[in-house]
């Protein structure tokens, strides 16, 4: 069993910036691939933006390229996703997900943490 912490949601107007991180403790954070999922009511479950194990391949969804990405550090077992010029429909709780095999496929990451709400207004 992976557990994930995320940290660093809130409240921003339109156009700001954020970089939520999430924390996997006690585990093999590098055999990991790590994704990053914005849910919102009525919306499906979709990884937007992952990160190979070793930091050295990222994918971003259209929908948010050229705004998000993601990085990570093995030494302190994080991920961080920066989200610029955000927008009022990026609002949703960002989920943090590890698969320990399919890099891009949503239905590979089989851990996920509790969310961090992520509310940007117009």
């Amino acid at each position: 069993q992976v557990q994930l912490v995320e940290s660093g949601g809130g409240l921003v107007q339109a156009g700001a910036s954020l970089s939520p991180s999430c924390v996997a403790p006690g585990r093999p954070f590098n055999t990991y691939h790590m994704g990053w999922s914005p849910q919102s009511p009525g919306k499906e479950r979709e990884v937007v933006a992952c990160i190979s194990t070793t930091g050295g391949s990222t994918i971003i969804a259209d929908s948010v390229l050229g705004r998000f990405t993601s990085s990570r550090d093995n030494t302190k077992n994080t991920v961080y996703l920066q989200m610029n010029s955000l927008k009022p429909e990026d609002t949703a709780v960002y989920y943090c997900a590890a698969s320990p095999d399919s890099l891009y496929s949503t239905e590979g990451y089989n851990y996920w943490g509790p969310g961090t709400q992520v509310t940007v207004s117009s």
